[in-house]
């Protein structure tokens, strides 16, 4: 009975490995990109990029946004120019120079860099990382990637009606909706939309998000816990008339001797601001899609 259930138990493990593990890689089979002196290559990302791994001093870079890693190859320390052309020479054209590794939030993907003499008109610049070289990483299952809640995002903009928003405030001229509340495992959607009923645009100075006591009887009683989205469909800073948005947040609770307070924020001078007020109850009937 034991030997049968270890060979089951092994049997399983084998299993759950072969559906999770990643697929080796050799260097032999890496796809190959260009890189000269001189010359940054930018790798472009879908998503944010955790870290980048340059196999060999000849390559150094950096990340100048979150989405965008700049590598070239290393300069020479030297100060004299007829010495660092010397040094150029020392690579040959289609030499293999190292391997660029980055790895982003579900995945990893990995190339050859291959050094082109300057003299090549046709060298690459920057390359955008393409879904054939992406190899997953296996997260937790309720962990998503910006590139997934932005799909999950553009799937409540392009359902969703706001005819019947859950909730709604005016002021000044200003509408805020919070046009429905969607759940999908540990996330929260805050499906928004901002109106503008003046001639003055708008100039969004801050969106904030709070969860607050119902009733302050001192101000210095009111306990107020800031919320950060980890993530929002558009970044948009301006808007004329209308403005919708989708929200993410990971998946919270609060109380209902507190509420979920949204506060929209306009740049000073005129600093028009306008606030809602969202119930636990309306989070708590958030659809599922």
């Amino acid at each position: 009975m034991k030997t049968i259930l270890y060979s089951l138990l092994l049997f399983t493990a084998q299993f759950l490995t072969a559906q999770t593990a990643t697929k080796e890689q050799i260097i032999s089979d890496l796809p190959e990109i260009e890189i000269t002196e001189g010359i940054n290559l930018h790798i472009i990302s879908p998503e944010p990029i955790q870290y980048v791994d340059l196999s060999t001093k000849k390559l150094t870079g950096d990340l100048p946004t979150t989405n965008i890693a700049r590598i070239k190859i290393t300069d020479s320390p030297e100060s004299n120019e007829t010495e660092k052309i010397k040094k150029q020479t020392t690579f040959t054209s289609g030499q293999n120079i190292g391997v660029i590794s980055v790895v982003g939030q579900s995945f990893i993907a990995q190339y050859k860099a291959v050094y082109r003499n300057s003299e090549n008109l046709n060298t690459v610049t920057n390359i955008h990382i393409q879904p054939e070289n992406m190899q997953p990483i296996e997260f937790d299952k309720m962990v998503f990637s910006n590139l997934e809640l932005r799909k999950f995002a553009m799937d409540i903009i392009q359902k969703s009606s706001e005819k019947n928003p859950i909730r709604e405030e005016k002021n000044l001229k200003l509408n805020i909706q919070l046009n429905n509340v969607y759940v999908m495992s540990d996330y929260i959607f805050l499906d928004m939309t901002f109106k503008n009923n003046s001639n003055l645009s708008y100039d969004i100075e801050d969106l904030k998000f709070s969860i607050e006591d119902k009733k302050i009887y001192k101000a210095t009683n009111n306990q107020s816990i800031e919320m950060t989205p980890i993530f929002q469909l558009n970044p948009q800073k301006h808007f004329r008339k209308n403005f919708r948005n989708i929200y993410v947040f990971k998946k919270f609770t609060f109380p209902n001797s507190k509420v979920m307070m949204v506060r929209l924020i306009e740049e000073q001078l005129s600093g028009r601001t306008i606030e809602m007020k969202v119930n636990y109850s309306d989070i708590l009937k958030a659809d599922t899609f």
